[in-house]
Parts: C-alpha cells; structure tokens; sequence
C-alpha cells in the first residue's frame, strides 16, 4: 500500500497543539513612564467607589504602600483608633508595681501576664470571701467542723489546712493498727474538712 492510495488513510494526532502563551492584554498601567499591562487595580478613592486605577504588579504595590484608607479622619482620631485597635477596644489594667495594685502577686508569676492577672482576682476574691465568712454567723454544721478539727471560726485557710493534713496522718489506720476508734476520727476530720471546703473557709 502506498501513502497516494484510495483507502490509506494518513495518522493524525488528536492532540491540539499548545498554543503559545502570550502577555495578558488589557489596559496600559497608569503608573508614570510604565510601558507594562494594568492588570491589578486599585482603589480611587473616597467618594469614587466602584472607581479603580490599573497598575502592573511593581506599581500596585507602591500605590497600595502609601494609600490613605481614612481620609475623612484625622491624625488624632487615626491614632486613637490604632491604640484602640492594638488593646482589642477593651479597658486594660495596670500591672506594675509603681501603679500600686491591692493584692501584691506571687514572687513566681510575671507581671502583666494572664496568670499573673488571674492570681491577682483570685487571691482579692479569696480575700473578700474570708472577710464575709467571717462577719456572718456560722451555720451549725459549719461549726461543728471547726469544732471537730480543734480550730477557732477566724482560722485561716492554711491553719484549717495544716490541721485537716495533721489529724491525717494522727487517725490513719497505718498508724494506730487499725484502731477502729481512730478510723470514726478519721471520717469526722475528712467530713468537716469537706463542708468547710463546700463553704469556702479553705
């Protein structure tokens, strides 16, 4: 069979051919002495929306560099924004120890972190808990418990603490070979540790 017969019929490729890729067209950049394409806008201005300038990449950048968003504004009002804008528009607090705050903090928190402000209201809420247990008349329970572990109303939360820790270790069957009496001693003390744990004396 030869190339020039009737019935032969020539190979041919489906595939199209790439066609070669040439510069986006489009508006001239309006930047000054630019020659390229304005494939990027920008912005105006205020009072010209749905308005844009066309500017090659370089040029977009430059323009969107120096672009006044708040010309209505001015200087004063920009720069109460950006301060506004840096706290998250909420009141912050002082942390250092010229601005003198109520409760001092532990010597191992930093100041002016989260922890440092939450030990802060903790222990100034713990403080203000202590002097409200302590005007009001104790309930009943309250006062057997301090009764039961030896210790007066006004005890403080590390007394109450350092005694419940004592008696402990004092009523622990280990320590009295198993003595059924001092294991009734031992319920009473977790007992009146726990209510006055409920009741936040410690």
């Amino acid at each position: 069979m030869t190339p020039d017969s009737k019935i032969f019929v020539g190979l041919r490729s489906t595939r199209k051919r790439p066609t070669p890729q040439s510069e986006p067209t489009g508006p001239r950049c309006q930047w000054d002495g630019c020659e390229k394409n304005g494939t990027h806008r920008a912005p105006v201005g205020r009072d010209a929306e749905g308005l844009y300038l066309f500017f090659c990449l370089e040029h977009v950048k430059e323009y969107n560099r120096g672009y006044n968003f708040a010309t209505y504004l001015s200087d004063k009002d920009i720069a109460r924004y950006q301060r506004e804008a840096a706290a998250g528009d909420r009141p912050t607090w002082g942390t250092s120890a010229s601005q003198g705050s109520e409760t001092p903090l532990p010597g191992n928190v930093r100041s002016g972190s989260a922890k440092a402000l939450n030990a802060r209201k903790t222990a100034a809420q713990r403080q203000t808990r202590n002097t409200e247990l302590q005007t009001r008349k104790l309930k009943v329970l309250e006062a057997k418990a301090f009764e039961t572990l030896g210790l007066s109303p006004d005890a403080t939360p590390e007394a109450i603490k350092s005694r419940y820790k004592e008696r402990l270790k004092m009523h622990h069957p280990d320590a009295n070979q198993g003595d059924r009496a001092s294991e009734d001693e031992l319920r009473a003390s977790i007992e009146a540790h726990k209510i006055l744990k409920l009741n936040g004396f410690c």
